[in-house]
């Protein structure tokens, strides 16, 4: 698998919070040559299945991405829009944008802000549209639009929109490539509208009902000038093993094995705390009875800003460090309750 060229392909595919269809069918394809079957539920979880007469273990990664949602079409046919999951208005403005019918646009604000506090209904697309009437034939109340900013290479990174979390959607699908002989039962998930509160991954757990559980995610990179430190993962450093989260304690045994396995296969590591922001495992280790979580995250500047940043050998780290999972001799989970 051509790595950057494969991440061009899933961060150009559209995918917003509840809109996920045509980002599912990139990565069903894709995936398709690496397991036994491929569904999808109601939330539009797509669930890739490597059978086994061993433990279950799921994998989780969102591919649902932030959005714009089109509210209202003002008299000079301009669109007023609302966030979909945590876009901050801060960091939209300039923007070029693209619906998902292919009309574009540029996000501007109101010119009589003055001092006041930005607030995301100060923000509106510019379609170049003349009226309403112009401006409804193109873009309807309800349409969502997606950053339609470039994926390129910089030196040793990978800039794009939306690698949160198509990086680790793309880490997971190359872990599948890696994957050797294993007796787990695997589910590879990329799920639904996570952005907007882990919804998909909730009813995935549920019906899976794993084992064990590892989420991919990016997680924030503590470095960039000023940082305050609440982080502990930095680009360049390796697959970051997530500890602690906002939403969930991995559970002891699963950074303890994830580590162990980091170490016997040379893989490069970091440790993962964050005092706030969550994963897919907040909702995913409290399912049923409870599942043993865990994480492997890929490092991420400017998370949920139009262009996002990651280094190439941490994605690499990280798929090489899920493979290892998948295909590790894992206890039944009521041997590691012990």
């Amino acid at each position: 698998m051509e790595l950057v060229k494969t991440l061009e392909t899933l961060c150009a595919a559209f995918g917003p919070s509840g809109q996920e269809n045509e980002i599912a069918k990139v990565i069903e394809e894709l995936a398709k040559p690496y397991v036994d079957e491929i569904t999808r539920d109601t939330m539009g979880n797509l669930t890739a299945h490597k059978k086994g007469s061993g433990p279950k273990v799921m994998f989780a990664a969102h591919m649902d991405s932030l959005g714009l949602m089109a509210t209202h079409i003002t008299d000079e046919g301009f669109v007023r829009v609302g966030r979909l999951g945590g876009v901050s208005p801060q960091d939209v403005l300039g923007t070029p944008v693209r619906f998902q019918n292919g009309v574009r646009g540029m996000i501007y604000e109101n010119d009589d802000l003055g001092d006041a506090k930005r607030e995301i209904g100060h923000l509106f697309v510019d379609i170049g549209a003349k009226n309403a009437e112009e401006a409804r034939g193109r873009v309807q109340v309800g349409d969502v639009a997606v950053y339609a900013t470039p994926t390129y290479e910089s030196g040793r990174a990978l800039i794009s929109p939306y690698l949160d979390n198509r990086v680790s959607c793309l880490a997971l699908l190359q872990a599948m490539e890696l994957l050797k002989e294993t007796d787990n039962d695997l589910y590879f998930v990329f799920t639904t509208q996570e952005e907007v509160g882990l919804r998909g991954a909730q009813t995935a757990a549920y019906a899976i009902d794993p084992d064990y559980a590892v989420v991919a995610d990016v997680t924030v990179a503590d470095d960039l000038p000023g940082s305050k430190h609440t982080c502990s993962s930095k680009c360049g450093g390796g697959a970051a093993i997530k500890v602690m989260d906002g939403d969930v304690i991995c559970h002891p045994e699963m950074v303890a094995m994830l580590k162990e396995l980091a170490q016997e296969g040379n893989i490069p590591y970091q440790m993962d705390v964050i005092s706030d922001g969550g994963t897919d495992g907040g909702v995913i280790h409290k399912s049923r009875a409870g599942v043993f979580t865990g994480g492997v995250s890929v490092p991420c500047r400017n998370i949920h800003c139009p262009q996002e940043v990651v280094w190439l050998e941490d994605v690499e780290a990280t798929a090489k460090l899920l493979a290892a999972f998948a295909e590790k001799k894992l206890p039944r989970a009521e041997e590691l309750r012990g």
